[in-house]
């Protein structure tokens, strides 16, 4: 016995003085700054338990992305690895691998992209950078994944973190499976929800004909707070730095813009117009630009609410910023503007056959944009490059990785460099949502319906 407790009592002071001397005896470990984002996103390593004074390999998935070396006691903190922009949705481990050893330690990402709300970013671009899945040698081969059926219209979708949400006429936001179309809950307000839910930071905002705006816990459905405006809001919400910016409008006659934080549903200011506010706020470079029901697009600083210029762009004018450039969409008239973001002033005009009700959005030096037609106009001088027949009362355009998408008496998806029309599906209804592409999904709502778009598995495999 005086043998082998000596022998145990060696063992143990020499594992202390191995940890004493910097060495390991543990499992490596690593940790991510962030377990989720999109293709391009940047996140930070760290690991312990590795030998110290040694290379370390990082890898995302089966590719070496970088490397480091870990210091006196087997650590390496804070190393930066950007997720390669090919990494296709889904979990994807990401690998620390010591030289020469081999010893490794590895977590899981998970690359998904999120459309937050109505425009995709608060700026109104529609333009989601970091599809890699739907393109347009394989959109044409989209088919149906599900489909929900609410009692009345739907709303413009929300997808984010794997779930849909949608608001309905038949007064109820929904949140559904992104995967499956399986309802998760549903949240019963008090009057219709034509608003886009907008989702930030783990919160569900919305307006609703009840005159209140809504937040609710994205996970469960459970209400947060409601502030209440002096009017109906139609108006989806825009959600920038920890700000809900949302209009209301009739019929008591309320014409503001309500900035609210987005944390305590507290009032932060409140700009009025001539009429009501229905139209999606957009918030660039400190200021937020939106159309009323007087005709007037304006543009307010968007800490204070005070006004900084207007324009006579259209009766619900809907605005995109992008370059230092507003991009409006006419309203009930037939016109489309671009306007200096700074002064107001009038870079150039375009006249399409019907109204325009669109969000405009710009890409590669064109600006697609819905009326009549679907059309492409120079970004730089206005003119027309192509236009396609999507029919009436066309919703705004989405594009994503070389595809524009447009919902009308069909969705389509067409080339945005000529127009032509890579792939169309028809609902039976009209197509009043705008598409949401997330993640090698195309999300619409078309009368009653929520509908998904993907590919099947064979065609995912083949890229």
């Amino acid at each position: 016995m005086t043998k082998a407790r000596a022998r145990k009592d060696a063992c143990l002071v020499n594992v202390a003085v191995l940890v004493l001397a910097g060495f390991c005896v543990g499992q490596p470990t690593v940790s991510l700054s962030r377990k989720s984002g999109p293709p391009t996103a940047e996140l930070l390593v760290s690991g312990s338990g590795f030998d110290p004074g040694v290379i370390v390999d990082i890898y995302f998935g089966r590719t070496y992305r970088t490397q480091c070396v870990t210091g006196g006691k087997g650590n390496f903190s804070n190393t930066p690895l950007r997720v390669p922009r090919e990494a296709k949705p889904g979990v994807h481990p990401v690998s620390a691998v010591e030289q020469p050893s081999g010893k490794s330690a590895k977590q899981q990402f998970l690359v998904q992209v999120n459309w937050r709300q109505l425009d995709f970013s608060p700026n109104g671009s529609r333009m989601n950078p970091y599809e890699n899945v739907l393109n347009p040698d394989t959109v044409g081969t989209l088919g149906l994944k599900w489909s929900f059926a609410a009692s009345q219209p739907v709303s413009s979708p929300a997808v984010v973190d794997g779930v849909v949400y949608v608001g309905s006429s038949d007064f109820n936001v929904y949140a559904l499976d992104a995967r499956t179309g399986s309802l998760l809950w549903s949240y019963p307000a008090n009057a219709y929800v034509y608003s886009s839910p907008a989702v930030a930071n783990g919160v569900v905002y919305f307006g609703s004909g009840d005159w209140n705006v809504y937040a609710l816990d994205a996970r469960t459905g459970s209400p947060l707070w409601k502030y209440r405006t002096a009017g109906q809001i139609a108006s989806s919400p825009t959600v920038a730095s920890g700000v809900v910016y949302v209009g209301s409008g009739s019929p008591a006659g309320d014409g503001n813009l309500y900035a609210v934080n987005a944390r305590t549903g507290s009032l932060l200011w409140k700009h009025p117009t001539a009429s009501s506010v229905f139209s999606p706020p957009a918030v660039a470079n400190g200021a937020v630009y939106v159309g009323a029901g007087d005709g007037n697009l304006y543009a307010l600083n968007a800490s204070t609410g005070v006004e900084l210029w207007s324009y006579p762009a259209g009766v619900y004018s809907l605005a995109s910023v992008a370059n230092g450039v507003v991009y409006v969409g006419g309203g009930y008239t037939s016109q489309v503007y671009a306007l200096s973001a700074s002064t107001g002033a009038l870079l150039w005009s375009f006249t399409t056959g019907g109204y325009v009700f669109s969000t405009p959005t710009l890409t590669n030096g064109l600006v697609y944009v819905a009326s009549d037609n679907m059309y492409a106009l120079d970004a730089r001088t206005g003119a027309k490059v192509w236009a396609y027949p999507t029919g009436s009362s066309p919703s705004s355009p989405a594009v994503a990785n070389g595809v524009v998408y447009v919902g009308s008496s069909d969705v389509y998806a067409l080339n945005p460099a000529t127009g032509a029309k890579l792939w169309s599906y028809s609902t039976g209804s009209s197509v009043d949502s705008s598409p949401a592409v997330a993640n090698g999904v195309v999300y619409v709502g078309a009368g009653n319906n929520v509908y998904a778009f993907g590919l099947s598995r064979a065609e995912h495999v083949k890229q």
